[in-house]
């Protein structure tokens, strides 16, 4: 699949997963490929490891990109590192599709000089969020990573943690406290592109809040995006 290109310089682009349109999510593989392209940033997905480590993957089991299927909270490091991932075509045998580490992914990142949106998935404790933070930072790249989650409880941890740093409350729906929300916790928006308008967009903006849109695979949708006037667009193909 070739990427989509869209002509919209004030509109940060992200890869979603990576470049996933054309590389299997989450992997190196997808990292890179992103990485040479004009994307500002790479977006991913964080868990911890039973045994207190960090690895990249979206669900919370490994079946759906692996075949094998292994609850990733409840498995160690070094099993779920062995495991060959499946290509797009569903088949294994590319010596290369592995889930990554944390820090593999950073390290991408910063060799192409590209901004880390990093999601955290499910709810992390403190002591993990910390952990995570000192990987970053020891990568010398948390002044260029964005965080991410759906569960509140992370953004709060780390926006007290990090009163500086870009991190953004993911949503899928638009409902009535949000706006108080994100003002009560200095937070930007991570947002699904549907359930926002233009007029939204525009009382965010006057808020200060920042919005990013997931995910916009299309160029109808990604130029209906930047009319509304969004400052970042994540895509699976749209460059």
């Amino acid at each position: 699949m070739d990427t989509l290109h869209l002509n919209a310089p004030q509109v940060k682009m992200v890869a979603h997963r990576g470049m996933s349109g054309l590389e299997l999510e989450n992997t190196c593989s997808a990292f890179v490929a992103a990485g040479n392209r004009s994307y500002y940033g790479i977006e991913t997905d964080v868990h911890r490891t039973a045994d207190g480590h960090f690895v990249i993957i979206h669900d919370d089991n490994t079946k759906r990109v692996a075949q094998d299927e292994m609850i990733v909270e409840n498995t160690c490091y070094e099993t779920l590192r062995a495991i060959r991932l499946c290509d797009k075509d569903g088949k294994k045998g590319r010596k290369d599709l592995l889930m990554p580490s944390l820090q593999e992914y950073v390290q991408i990142c910063k060799k192409y000089d590209k901004t880390s949106v990093l999601e955290l998935k499910n709810h992390f404790q403190p002591a993990d969020i910390d952990a995570i933070i000192d990987i970053i930072r020891q990568e010398g790249w948390l002044e260029r990573t964005i965080f991410i989650s759906f569960d509140l409880m992370n953004m709060i941890c780390i926006r007290e943690r990090l009163p500086q740093q870009k991190a953004q409350f993911l949503v899928s729906t638009y409902p009535d406290w949000l706006e108080d929300t994100l003002k009560k916790y200095s937070l930007d928006l991570d947002i699904y592109y549907e359930a926002l308008t233009a007029e939204r967009v525009q009382a965010l903006h006057e808020a200060g809040i920042e919005v990013n849109v997931w995910t916009v695979d299309t160029l109808e949708d990604a130029r209906r995006m930047v009319e509304y006037g969004v400052d970042y667009i994540t895509s699976n193909i749209v460059e």
